[in-house]
């Protein structure tokens, strides 16, 4: 009996793995499919990233009808160059990118890591030249006040380096590193749990944070 309950709890917790992939698929497409018709102008200013860039009302925060939205929750740099054609074709104004964080979950190095992001620089300053470019830090994580990542928890300590890597390809490519860790880590380098819920995605204060970190440049 206890043997069989196993089984269906085993059965029960894969297929919710399952579904739950699957839905994620569902709205990397749905979020695709709007940004593919939802045109990016020379005046805007686009934020690209995963579901930490997606959980903002980008434009409302910084009160800038200019600040378009391309963040889809899930992505992982390498996905992310897939779908670089409308936002490059539009010719942006600036464009801040944060990537990396879901990478490093699911086991991907950091060289390749490094190396997408060199790819997207390299084609906005082939294709939409006067677009600036700003690389975000990845953010830090929090795995000791919360359970829900483990994942993302685990590789925590490959963020520094990584984001030191990255503010080493933004010198080489001549584009603007910003540094959003710093203001949200607290004193052990952890996401400080006062701008989180889960300690991987930010809350409202949170996102008043990272906007204070940059908004000289969000103009």
């Amino acid at each position: 009996m206890l043997t069989t309950m196993k089984r269906i709890l085993i059965l029960a917790a894969a297929l919710f793995t399952v579904c739950t992939a699957f839905a994620q698929s569902e709205y990397n497409l749905q979020r695709r499919s709007l940004f593919e018709v939802l045109p990016v102008y020379s005046s805007d200013i686009v934020f690209l990233g995963n579901s930490i860039t997606d959980g903002c009302e980008w434009a409302e925060l910084f009160n800038n009808r200019h600040v378009k939205n391309r963040g889809i929750s899930g992505d992982r740099s390498g996905w992310l160059l897939d779908r670089l054609d409308p936002i490059v074709g539009g010719h942006p104004k600036k464009l801040f990118l944060m990537i990396g964080v879901n990478d490093l979950a699911a086991g991907v190095s950091p060289d390749e890591i490094v190396a997408n992001v060199a790819r997207l620089i390299d084609r906005f300053q082939s294709e939409s030249r006067w677009t600036k470019i700003y690389v975000q830090s990845i953010l830090p994580v929090n795995g000791e006040s919360f359970a829900k990542f483990k994942k993302h928890y685990e590789h925590g300590r490959q963020i520094v380096p990584l984001n030191k890597r990255l503010e080493a390809l933004c010198d080489e490519k001549e584009v603007t590193y910003l540094d959003v860790w710093g203001a949200l880590a607290d004193h052990e380098g952890r996401l400080d749990k006062r701008y989180t819920n889960d300690g991987l995605h930010l809350t409202g204060e949170g996102y008043v944070v990272w906007r204070d970190a940059i908004k000289q440049h969000v103009k």
